[in-house]
């Protein structure tokens, strides 16, 4: 006889209403990009964050991208960025000519540390890219405190990665709309999904503008179709942004079941946190602090062991059970791309700990109450071996 059926890491939760969003779309034969649905979607994002313009875009990596093109980041200028995050932050800044120059993340929320962006400021420094780690968001305040206080010889923009943060909140607000521009997610292994697509949060006008003409190919096709403008015609520079109709009908369903699914990842986060007390308060395991102006969305749950050969140990008796729990970014300043690219790297302490001490347990709504039990008994058992 076999063992028990394996855990996997994340489940999207996509079913009926999904199905008969795509279908219907599919029946009424508009599937291009800025179409009817997707200002539906555009619409319910800026009513859930708050944000004054939403666009939605194929991917989080295309908003990063079109954010700092429509901040005009230049060859030569750089962008500040925490090391513990996903190529793609590292990749917009490269494709605008630009330098990253990587800084540490706080112990306590693997956020960017913005006492160490203050060390790595200098006359070049054009833009901070913050990443809100597992959608807890970023400390704005304090991270601008910093910048207005170095005296650039222009003002240095905020672009906040927000992919892992839909219906999380920092400080009040909603995790994106803080900052110059933010960037969400709807990437198959998000809160909610529609395979691939992402959302560009904008609060200045003229920004807004800019931004739209790139998204679509350098053109006023957006002002052409809100009747602003008799033809739509090249007026800009820019590039193919805009997400199918057919996505945005998954996603237009996901976000109505949004409320639903954020509780019911809260509550098994909630229940993971009272399991583990016990390890947390005899040092076995870490957790990750949750700010007091935070309300997070549960996107992940994050476990780190007291050193790197226990994580190894915790990661392969949890695979041994069939439970997937994986570590997450390998630091971009220690790959080989990296030295080649940008040369030796700085020293990042906390950064190299958390790669080496952090796994992920899973965490989505459709995994059982008895899956979630069985997770914990590993983790409790693992503690119990000397």
């Amino acid at each position: 006889m076999g063992g028990p059926e394996p855990i996997p890491f994340h489940v999207s939760d996509l079913g009926a209403e999904e199905i008969a969003a795509a279908t219907a779309c599919l029946a009424g034969g508009l599937l291009g990009g800025d179409g009817p649905l997707g200002r539906q979607v555009e619409a319910a994002l800026a009513s859930l964050t708050g944000s004054r313009h939403v666009l939605l875009l194929t991917s989080a990596t295309h908003a990063l991208e079109l954010a700092l093109m429509a901040l005009e980041i230049r060859p030569g200028d750089e962008v500040i960025l925490p090391s513990f995050t996903f190529p793609s932050a590292a990749n917009c800044i490269l494709a605008r000519g630009a330098r990253p120059v990587f800084a540490d993340v706080r112990p306590d929320t693997l956020e960017l540390d913005s006492a160490d962006v203050q060390r790595v400021l200098s006359p070049r420094t054009a833009a901070v890219l913050p990443v809100d780690y597992g959608g807890t968001g970023t400390d704005l305040h304090a991270l601008r405190a910093v910048l207005d206080a170095h005296g650039a010889p222009r003002r240095i923009v905020v672009v906040e990665d927000a992919a892992q943060g839909i219906d999380s909140r920092r400080g009040g607000v909603h995790v994106g709309t803080g900052a110059d521009c933010g960037a969400l997610s709807f990437h198959a292994t998000k809160n909610i999904s529609c395979g691939e697509g992402g959302a560009l949060l904008v609060q200045d006008d003229a920004l807004h503008r800019r931004a739209e003409i790139m998204r679509e190919k350098g053109t006023n096709r957006a002002a052409f179709l809100r009747g602003e403008v008799p033809r739509y015609e090249w007026i800009a520079h820019g590039s193919s942004y805009v997400l199918s109709d057919l996505l945005a009908a998954v996603l237009l369903a996901q976000l109505r079941k949004l409320p639903v699914l954020t509780a019911a990842r809260r509550a098994m986060a909630a229940r993971y946190d009272e399991a583990f007390a016990g390890l947390f308060a005899r040092g076995v395991l870490r957790p990750l602090a949750t700010p007091r102006d935070a309300v997070p969305n549960a996107h992940l749950y994050a476990l780190r062991t007291r050193n790197a050969g226990a994580q190894v140990s915790l990661r392969r008796h949890l695979a041994a059970r069939g439970i997937a729990a994986p570590f997450h970014f390998v630091p971009l300043h220690t790959t080989d791309f990296a030295r080649r690219t940008l040369g030796a790297p700085r020293h990042l302490p906390v950064t190299d700990d958390a790669w080496a001490t952090l796994l992920r347990l899973p965490l989505y709504p459709q995994l059982a109450a008895a899956g979630q039990l069985r997770i914990v008994e590993a983790v409790q058992d693992w503690a119990r071996q000397p």
